[in-house]
Order: C-alpha cells, then sequence, then structure tokens
C-alpha cells in the first residue's frame, strides 16, 4: 500500500489520508471544495463542485491515475436540488461516466454544499 500525500488537493482536517493506492487501485478520500492553496470555499453548487473535482484529480494524478481510469465515484450533496448543478459539472470532468452513487446527506463538514469521492485504477 502506498499513501498519497499532495499539496494540490486540501490536506486531511481528521485522521485520515487524501488517498492510497493499492491492488492496482486509487482510493481517494471524500473530497470537499476547499481551495488548498488558500483554505477558502467558493460560492453557489457549480463553483463548489468544480473545486471539489479539482481536488479528486489532483489527488488521483497524484496516485498515478486520472479521470479517465475512474470506475466508481460516491457523490454526497447537501441539498439534493442541486443534483441538475452538480451534474453538469461533474460530466464535465468525469467523461467516461463511471459507475457513481449520489446521495443527499443532512450536513457536510465546514457547511459545503458537495463532497466526492472516487476509485480508479491505477
Amino acid at each position: 500500500m502506498k499513501v498519497i500525500a499532495t499539496e494540490k488537493a486540501p490536506g486531511a482536517i481528521g485522521p485520515y489520508s487524501q488517498g492510497f493506492v493499492t491492488n492496482g487501485f486509487v482510493y481517494t478520500s471524500g473530497q470537499i471544495p476547499v481551495n488548498p492553496a488558500d483554505g477558502t470555499i467558493p460560492a453557489g453548487i457549480a463553483a463548489q463542485a468544480q473545486q471539489s473535482c479539482r481536488n479528486v484529480g489532483a489527488i488521483l494524478e497524484a496516485g498515478g491515475s486520472s479521470f479517465e481510469k475512474v470506475v466508481k465515484t460516491t457523490c454526497f450533496l447537501a441539498d439534493i436540488a442541486d443534483f441538475a448543478a452538480f451534474n453538469e459539472v461533474y460530466a464535465k470532468f468525469f467523461t467516461s461516466k463511471p459507475a457513481r452513487s449520489c446521495v443527499a446527506v443532512k450536513d457536510l463538514p465546514k457547511g459545503v454544499l458537495c463532497e466526492i469521492e472516487a476509485i480508479a485504477e491505477a
């Protein structure tokens, strides 16, 4: 197993790693829309979805993978009413259309609107 650590994605805000590479797969931790450069969180679901996707992409890259190799994602929304707007942004990054679960949850860390985790081939 190899721990993934990159400054191109936000550091963990708890007792976990950004991701792992094991048995030919990259597993990312859930990524919220924190800009790793300055810690800011953009406003609105579209901007937040874009930043979350960028963060996932940075971890995939650090683990030797890419969006094209993603086989499964799990997406969390603070409000299911944001589903269509989230999908519009998500589709621009995950063009291979991996298997996915997308659910609304009561709360997300730091009050963000979305969180994305991914599993990809290394």
